[in-house]
């Protein structure tokens, strides 16, 4: 048989999180050469999420609940999950119902005609503005800093071959960013039409300062192409200066534009304007060296507090 194994970070999904499993559970059951297993990450969710996820690993020793120690975010949640899957397949969702599992195999199958990764593409959204806007914001940064493809479409649901989420487990730093990892083990990566629902209850645990967050992952991790860019800002700032320079000198000398007053309000709003690029500059420079401190502290990438129906983590 063929097993599946699904990951699913819980943040406020108390009273969502059991319909997800059954729909799971049904779904799966209409293919006989399946079988599964349902790793339930809870993110420190300030609800009684994990009490739920207990009840149900108890009655179902084919779910797995694993509890975190504080949170660390839906990326760092799915690295929690992705060590303790035994499966073929790996298949990624969300807890409040918006990714339907109904429709899993419409993924799945995808991944027959040769693919290693598919990730869902929704015919239309139901998030939020914020939300809509900070994954437009998300996906610019995709297609710039790491190459994602201008026509390929990465949703929070999406399903992998095992032997590419035992290469995204390599990475054992804090700050993962799952789509860039996906996207530098393979090249056969597609998308597939799915639905998109409404939730089922309560809003989502995505802020918009999350989804900055996310976005910083991205490309302190993945890129140095800001780096880059800030050095091309600078050179055309220099360049710009010296032949400012040279000019104000040679027409002291020959007088091109005689009596050319001092201009106070453009010098202040130029130093003004060159400042403010070299702070962005730092701050820039400072994010980059700050992570790699962080990093090369060891510093975890998350802290499983309790594991149910494991019987040892990888």
């Amino acid at each position: 048989m063929i097993k599946l194994s699904f990951v699913i970070p819980c943040y406020r999904s108390e009273k969502t999180i059991r319909t997800v499993v059954d729909s799971i559970r049904s779904t799966v059951a209409i293919r006989e050469q399946y079988a599964y297993e349902i790793i339930l990450v809870n993110d420190s969710s300030p609800d009684h999420v994990f009490d739920e996820i207990t009840k149900i690993a108890e009655e179902d020793q084919n779910v797995k609940g694993i509890d975190l120690s504080k949170n660390f975010g839906q990326h760092a949640a799915l690295m929690t999950g992705f060590r303790y899957v035994t499966g073929d397949i790996v298949i990624c969702l969300d807890d409040d119902g918006q990714t339907p599992a109904s429709e899993m195999f419409t993924l799945i199958d995808k991944l027959d005609e040769g693919n290693d990764v598919v990730f869902a593409k929704y015919k239309e959204k139901k998030h939020s503005f914020v939300r809509n806007f900070g994954s437009f914001i998300n996906d610019l940064m995709a297609r710039t800093m790491i190459g994602k493809p201008k026509d390929l479409s990465m949703m929070s649901y999406f399903c992998a071959r095992r032997f590419v989420i035992d290469e995204v487990l390599r990475y054992q730093n804090p700050y993962p960013y799952v789509s860039g990892l996906l996207l530098r083990t393979s090249n056969k990566i597609v998308n597939a039409e799915v639905s998109h629902h409404e939730r089922m209850e309560g809003t989502s645990g995505y802020t918009f300062g999350k989804l900055i967050s996310l976005w910083l992952n991205g490309f302190t991790s993945f890129s140095i192409k800001p780096l880059r860019l800030a050095t091309l800002v600078g050179s055309i700032c220099a360049i710009a200066g010296f032949l400012y320079g040279g000019f104000v000198i040679l027409n002291a000398i020959f007088k091109f534009l005689p009596g050319t007053p001092l201009g106070y309000s453009s010098t202040i709003a130029l130093m003004v304007f060159l400042s403010g690029i070299m702070l962005l500059t730092m701050g820039m420079v400072g994010e980059y060296v700050g992570r790699i401190y962080i990093s090369i502290n060891n510093s975890p990438q998350t802290v499983v507090r309790t594991a149910l129906n494991v019987e040892k983590e990888k």
